[in-house]
């Protein structure tokens, strides 16, 4: 009877525990079956987004209101087992209809999330790049204007932020703001202007990397061919080394600021209360006066060599360069006085 008894007792307890090992299996399957479930978004193609301070648990929380999962508890510990609980990025997330929870789970994990850009373009104004910013609507906008103090305590306080942000295009994703760009952009700068500092010619009238920087955003606002740079450069570098007046338009017009309305007139050339009247001042104005590219600083502390100190607007977005006055009123004469209306000579006397 004991030994009937104990076959009994060890058949029974096999069968239970083949029972629990096939529960097991099969809850195991189920569970890992759960999150392989295609997640319901409400259109062909919608787009999830995390706000900053959510949870993975919130997260699926709100999934499971809307009905496009179920069981979010059970999802959230899947996620804590697989290790897939962390580390979620702020964003936005595209969810496709084949989209899976644990394929999004994988996506929070990766922190694949849509990414925008925004193009800074060499030679414009800090005004400009922030219209530019403000007119990305997927950019939040915290930023006022360029006197705002979130710009100001970016860059240095009691100094002007004009020219401190490099020009290029920044990839970002949905909860940035205009001043996150601007934070990269100046580090970028920064580091650019440092790195080509280190790299200048010997021989170089100016101070200090600030100072090349100033001419750097002159030289940009002066041509937009990349192969006049370093010529145009040359031309700045050899009038301060002789003492002449940089007699530069662009600058001149940056200083009219609002009041400037398209045409450039002696009067402004003759206005001594603007700074940034290099008619007037000697050396450089006091600031830079627009975003100016790495290429522009490069040609600044690398210039080509060259007698050239005058250059001429052709009409076709070159520039005609010469060594003399004489041979410089001549290009004028041939050039641009027969355009009166766009009338543009610089550097003139």
């Amino acid at each position: 009877m004991t030994t009937i008894s104990g076959r009994r007792i060890f058949g029974l307890a096999l069968i239970c525990s083949l029972l629990l090992s096939v529960g097991c299996w099969l809850g195991f399957r189920w569970w890992a079956a759960l999150v392989e479930q295609t997640i319901a978004p409400s259109e062909p193609t919608s787009v999830l987004t995390v706000e900053a301070g959510q949870s993975l648990g919130s997260i699926l929380q709100a999934l499971a209101v809307d009905g496009s999962i179920r069981y979010p508890k059970l999802v959230g510990w899947w996620a804590k087992w697989a290790d897939l609980d962390r580390g979620i990025q702020v964003g936005e997330y595209p969810i496709e209809p084949s989209t899976t929870v644990k394929q999004l789970l994988q996506m929070f994990n990766d922190g694949r999330v849509i990414r925008y850009k925004v193009t800074l373009p060499e030679g414009i104004t800090l005004a400009q790049a922030l219209d530019i910013l403000h007119g990305t609507p997927q950019l939040e906008r915290i930023i006022e204007d360029s006197k705002d103090p979130v710009v100001a305590a970016i860059v240095a306080p009691n100094e002007s932020p004009e020219g401190w942000f490099l020009p290029e295009t920044y990839h970002f994703v949905k909860g940035n703001t205009d001043a996150d760009i601007l934070r990269r952009a100046h580090e970028l700068m920064d580091n650019a202007l440092d790195r080509t500092w280190q790299q200048r010619a010997s021989d170089l009238p100016l101070v200090n990397s600030y100072e090349a920087l100033i001419l750097a955003s002159i030289v940009e606002r002066e041509t937009s061919v990349p192969a006049e740079r370093p010529l145009i450069a040359g031309v700045f570098i050899r009038r301060l080394q002789k003492g002449m007046r940089l007699q530069t338009d662009p600058s001149v017009i940056y200083g009219l600021g609002v009041d400037f309305d398209g045409n450039l007139r002696h009067r402004h050339l003759r206005d001594k209360a603007n700074r940034w009247n290099t008619y007037q001042i000697s050396g450089l104005p006091p600031t830079p006066i627009a975003l100016p590219g790495i290429q522009a600083i490069k040609a600044v502390v690398n210039p080509q060599q060259g007698d050239a100190l005058y250059f001429v607007g052709k009409g076709d977005g070159y520039h005609s360069f010469a060594p003399t006055l004489e041979a410089h009123q001549s290009n004028v004469r041939r050039y641009q006085l027969q355009r009166r209306s766009d009338y543009r000579s610089t550097p003139a006397t």
